[in-house]
């Protein structure tokens, strides 16, 4: 029976890491992380150590800090991930014990009073001190923020308990920052994981798992030794003895409580599986960006005033090939050439212009100005690269006057005042996910026709666009996700929008055979000619 036991409790452990591994790959948890990164890595030198004082604050309030640890793992990797965590745990660990101590221990001793094995526990400190705190930290059998209060009533001295503590502690650590750096692999942006990476890494989340566990297991067995069972008396002043005949079975209890856990994980994970798409879109509402209505908000005025691209057009002809991989160390060569282009944008007559007109200026001027936000920042591998405080929400952009973000150019003045969905593969950040640059700036009298090429462009290439008639599969860039309430006003649904570029795809809308799309992978390496590959 304790063989059987032991085997279900490593099986569940398996498989409830298998279905958190499935849930965080089918759901756009890369946004929320994305945004989480952004913020951190916007605090720069200070990341870490915002994230060790939160650490701090949680351990103190009794906050389970799992979720911190896993994102430590998921934004710094194993090395400032672990470092974050352990300074963070180690201070609040001490900082409540010295609350516990000195500040509240009346109130502690009361709480400490609950617990049938704080006596046994009080004693056995006072024989081997660090050393069973030691052992503790290793076991599971106290909370983690229980502990760090309950030491404070015991004999053992401050920094023998803070040694012992951090050092303890340093496993499980390291487990759980293993697990949230493997989860930011997985949904990690710069690009899909090769089967031998995924394989490395869940060699290693194992073997991390399965040396902590061996720890804990000799630490409970050490524990057994000098941890002897409290007086008789000492055990009637805390609870009622147990009858004689009658033993707890703690082990097979939290057996079933985890495989009852690994259950309810391989349903959740089935659910987002089967429903990844509407999850996803739900979720991406919330962290992705804001939902507009499409209108068209501006007149034709054809005899309004007229923008003057060529100098845009110049540059993008000399630096872009046919496939939109940018140049961007011969571009620094003429980058007075695009700082002189961009102030012709920032004198344009904006508001005395036609809808076309304005249209050209708007899509010229977000890439314009995003080619001048990388190479300000080179030498750089990704856009991401660049902190979030100075990437797409920095009013950076002047339009006609007009001082915007290029959040503000996309969102508030192209999206909401253009009933024109195909922008979204005008407009491109800088990334090999991203819709190709065009080699040729947007010009008012060829608006439509640029816009439909480009559009067709993207649907011709995997990069983009897969749809599979024989199995039925449909995988869309996530730009379909991120916007798809403006591809739904125009088309209905994102599949009716694309299938205007697929003769296959829209032959199964026809037929009423086409399938809820998935979402490729979006590459957000440099769009540079040294990252070019086939599209």
């Amino acid at each position: 029976m304790k063989k059987f036991v032991t085997i279900v409790r490593w099986l569940s452990t398996l498989v409830i890491l298998g279905a958190l591994l499935t849930i965080v790959r089918s759901l756009p948890v890369d946004q929320a992380m994305s945004a989480m990164k952004g913020w951190i890595a916007g605090l720069g030198f200070w990341g870490p150590i915002v994230l060790a004082l939160l650490y701090i604050v949680a351990t103190v309030l009794f906050f389970p800090g799992t979720i911190l640890t896993l994102a430590a793992g998921a934004m710094f990797g194993l090395g400032v991930g672990t470092a974050a965590v352990s300074v963070g745990s180690t201070l609040g660990a001490c900082l409540a014990f010295l609350i516990a101590r000195y500040g509240a221990r009346d109130k502690v001793a009361a709480m400490a009073s609950g617990n049938r094995h704080f006596g046994a526990i009080d004693r056995s400190i006072g024989e081997g001190g660090w050393k069973i705190v030691g052992l503790l930290r290793l076991s599971p059998a106290i909370p983690f923020n229980v502990q760090n209060y309950m030491y404070g009533l015991t004999p053992v001295r401050f920094w023998p308990y803070a040694v012992s503590s951090w050092i303890a502690m340093l496993p499980g650590t390291f487990l759980y920052v293993y697990i949230g750096h493997v989860t930011g692999a997985a949904v990690g942006a710069d690009r899909e994981r090769t089967t031998f990476e995924w394989a490395m890494l869940a060699v290693g989340l194992l073997a991390t798992a399965f040396v902590t566990v061996y720890v804990t297991r000799l630490a409970n067995r050490k524990l057994k030794e000098q941890v002897q069972e409290a007086p008789e008396n000492e055990q009637s002043a805390v609870s009622d003895p147990a009858p004689p005949n009658v033993r707890p079975a703690p082990r097979a209890r939290n057996t079933v409580i985890l495989a009852s856990a690994a259950m309810i994980l391989v349903a959740a994970a089935t659910y987002t599986c089967l429903n990844a798409g509407s999850i996803e879109r739900k979720l991406a509402s919330l962290f992705g960006p804001p939902q507009v209505e499409l209108q068209e908000a501006y007149s034709a005025n054809a005899a309004g005033p007229t923008m003057d691209h060529s100098t845009l057009d110049a540059l993008l002809k000399k630096y872009v090939d046919d496939d939109g991989w940018v140049d961007y160390e011969g571009l620094e060569d003429d980058e007075a050439e695009l700082d002189n282009y961009l102030s012709t944008v920032a004198a344009a007559p904006f508001d005395e212009m036609g809808r076309d007109e304005k249209l050209a200026l708007l899509i010229n001027g977000y890439n314009a100005s995003t080619l001048k936000l990388i190479l300000d920042h080179m030498p750089i591998d990704s856009i991401m690269d660049i902190p979030e405080s100075k990437r797409w929400d920095a009013v950076r952009c002047n339009i006609g006057g007009h001082e915007l973000s290029l959040n503000q150019i996309e969102h508030e003045q192209i999206r909401p005042k253009f009933a024109e969905p195909r922008v979204h593969f005008a407009l491109v950040c800088a990334a090999v996910g991203c819709p190709p640059l065009r080699n040729e700036a947007y010009v008012a009298n060829r608006i439509d026709e640029q816009l439909q090429a480009q559009t067709e462009y993207v649907h011709r290439h995997k990069t983009w666009f897969k749809f599979d008639p024989s199995s039925n599969q449909l995988s869309l860039t996530k730009l379909y996700n991120w916007y798809g309430g403006d591809f739904e006003q125009v088309a209905g649904s994102v599949s009716q929008f694309a299938a205007n570029y697929s003769t296959k795809l829209k032959l199964a809308v026809e037929n009423g055979t086409a399938p809820q799309p998935d979402w490729l992978n979006y590459d957000w390496k440099l769009n540079s000619l040294k990252n070019k590959q086939p599209r």
